[in-house]
């Protein structure tokens, strides 16, 4: 079983049926691989579901998302010793601090992050599509 840290864009994709990724994301998190994701998910996707789409039961819905992976264990805090690796990835990779604090959970958990951001994750080799998970592809386990 392999266990994939989920960044804020797979959990919006899934919610998202406009988003390329909308199909992947679904099928990644009800498969049977174990999921985890940053606390800092709930913050993105609410920030887009709610300054960018405007919809409040879209922002519910990806809450209830979030807690299903926190209520299998799958919630990774963001402590101190995470934002250190995350203030040191950030201009090793040319990246953002939160970008870099997907990397840096995914390599404290252990896990395969996975993005939908290509510019600054996919396309570094920080993370895969939802697809290349799916089709079993792995990455590089960065942190």
């Amino acid at each position: 079983m392999r266990t994939w840290l989920l960044a804020a864009s797979v959990l919006l994709a899934c919610e998202d049926s406009d988003d390329v990724n909308h199909g992947d994301a679904q099928r990644l998190l009800e498969g049977t691989d174990a999921l985890c994701t940053l606390d800092l998910a709930y913050y993105e996707v609410a920030n887009v579901a709610i300054a960018a789409w405007k919809d409040a039961a879209a922002a519910r819905r990806l809450r209830g998302l979030i807690a299903a992976v926190a209520g299998d264990g799958g919630l990774v805090r963001a402590d101190s010793e995470l934002l250190e690796a995350a203030a040191e990835l950030a201009p090793q990779h040319g990246i953002s601090a939160y970008a870099a604090a997907y990397v840096a959970a995914a390599g404290a958990c252990g896990a395969q992050l996975v993005s939908c951001d290509v510019r600054d994750l996919v396309s570094r080799g920080l993370a895969l599509l939802p697809a290349d998970a799916l089709a079993g592809e792995r990455g590089p386990r960065t942190a």
